[in-house]
C-alpha cells in the first residue's frame, strides 16, 4: 500500500508540474493586472497638457465622480440594449440550425459544408467586418444605391445617423459572428442527448416540437446557462464594432457608446484614476450579473 500510495504521490506532482505553466501566465496577464488596476483606482493620475497630475492618493473620488456624472448609467443601458438586440435572435438561430443539424431523422444533406459556412464569420476579424458594413451602409454605398435603384427610397439613407439603424447594425454584426459558435456549442450538447429518449419519444407519437421543447431543451441547460453567461461577458466587453463604426464617438448621440468604449477614451487620455476605477465598476457588474443569471436558471441547487 505505501509502494502504490508513493507511487501515486510521484505521479500526481507530474501533474502539478504541468499546471505551473498555466499558473505562470495567469498570475502575470490576469492576476497581476486584475490588483493593479484596483490600486491605481484610488489613485489621481491624469495628464493635463504636457503636465503629468499624481500620482496622488485620492481614495474613492474616482468612484465617486464617476457616479455623480451619471454618464456611466447611460452607457451602461447603451451596452445592455446592444447585447439583447444581438443575443436574442442569436439564441433562436442557433437553437434553430442545431436542431435541424443534429435531428439525423431528416437526413441533410451537406451538413458538413453548411457546419463550416456558419462558423467562418466568426473566424473574420472584427475591425474588417466593421470596415465591410461602414462602406456598405454608407450614404453613398452600395446598399442605399440598390434601394433607390429598386425604388425604396428616393435620396440616401443615413443608416449611421440614425440610433435604431446604428444599433441594428452593430447588433446583426455581433449576431453574424457568434451565432456559428453559439450553433456549434449546443450542437454539441444536443448531440450528447441519449438516442434512445428520442426514439422513445417517437414511438409514443410525440411530434419534433414537442420532441425539442419537453426532452432536447430541459437536458441543454447547462450548456444554454454556459452560452448564456459567456455571452453576456463579452457583451458587456463590446467595443471593437462599434468603436470603429462609430469612430470612437458612440453616435448618433451617445446611444451605442458602451462601457468598455468609455473606458477606452479614459485610457486615450491617460487618466488612469478613473480608468481603473471604470474597470472595476465593469468587472463587479459582470460578476453580479453573472450570479444573477446562475441563480435564475437553477443551476446553483445541488441534488442531495
Amino acid at each position: 500500500m505505501k509502494k502504490s500510495g508513493g507511487k501515486a504521490v510521484r505521479y500526481n506532482k507530474w501533474g502539478y508540474i504541468f499546471l505551473i505553466p498555466f499558473i505562470v501566465v495567469y498570475v502575470i496577464f490576469q492576476l497581476i493586472p486584475l490588483f493593479s488596476t484596483i490600486y491605481n483606482s484610488f489613485f489621481e493620475n491624469y495628464m493635463s497638457g504636457l503636465t503629468q497630475v499624481g500620482p496622488n492618493f485620492v481614495g474613492l473620488q474616482n468612484y465617486i465622480k464617476l457616479f455623480e456624472g451619471g454618464d456611466i448609467w447611460i452607457y451602461a443601458k447603451n451596452t445592455m440594449i446592444l447585447w439583447i438586440m444581438c443575443f436574442v435572435p442569436q439564441i433562436f438561430l442557433s437553437l434553430l440550425l442545431g436542431a435541424w443539424f443534429s435531428d439525423v431523422r431528416l437526413k441533410l444533406k451537406g451538413s458538413r459544408f453548411f457546419k463550416t459556412v456558419i462558423y467562418l464569420p466568426n473566424l473574420i476579424m472584427a475591425s474588417a467586418f466593421s470596415m465591410l458594413f461602414f462602406t456598405l451602409f454608407a450614404e453613398s454605398g452600395p446598399i442605399n444605391s440598390l434601394l433607390i435603384q429598386m425604388g425604396f427610397i428616393t435620396e440616401p439613407y443615413k443608416f449611421l445617423s440614425n440610433v435604431g439603424s446604428t444599433r441594428g447594425l452593430i447588433a446583426f454584426m455581433n449576431c453574424l459572428m457568434w451565432f456559428g459558435n453559439t450553433t456549434i456549442l449546443l450542437m454539441a450538447g444536443m448531440m450528447g442527448i441519449d438516442t434512445s429518449l428520442f426514439e422513445a419519444a417517437e414511438v409514443d407519437g410525440a411530434t419534433s416540437t414537442q420532441v425539442f421543447f419537453r426532452i432536447t431543451l430541459p437536458l441543454l441547460r447547462p450548456i444554454l446557462v454556459y452560452v448564456l453567461i459567456t455571452s453576456l461577458i463579452g457583451g458587456l466587453q463590446l467595443f471593437d464594432v462599434p468603436q470603429i463604426l462609430t469612430n470612437g464617438t458612440g453616435n448618433p448621440v451617445r446611444s451605442t457608446m458602451t462601457l468598455i468604449m468609455f473606458l477606452n477614451n479614459h485610457l486615450y487620455s491617460k487618466n488612469y484614476g478613473m480608468a481603473g476605477a471604470v474597470s472595476v465598476v465593469l468587472f463587479i457588474i459582470t460578476g453580479i450579473l453573472s450570479i444573477v443569471v446562475f441563480k435564475l436558471t437553477g443551476n446553483d441547487k445541488r441534488k442531495g
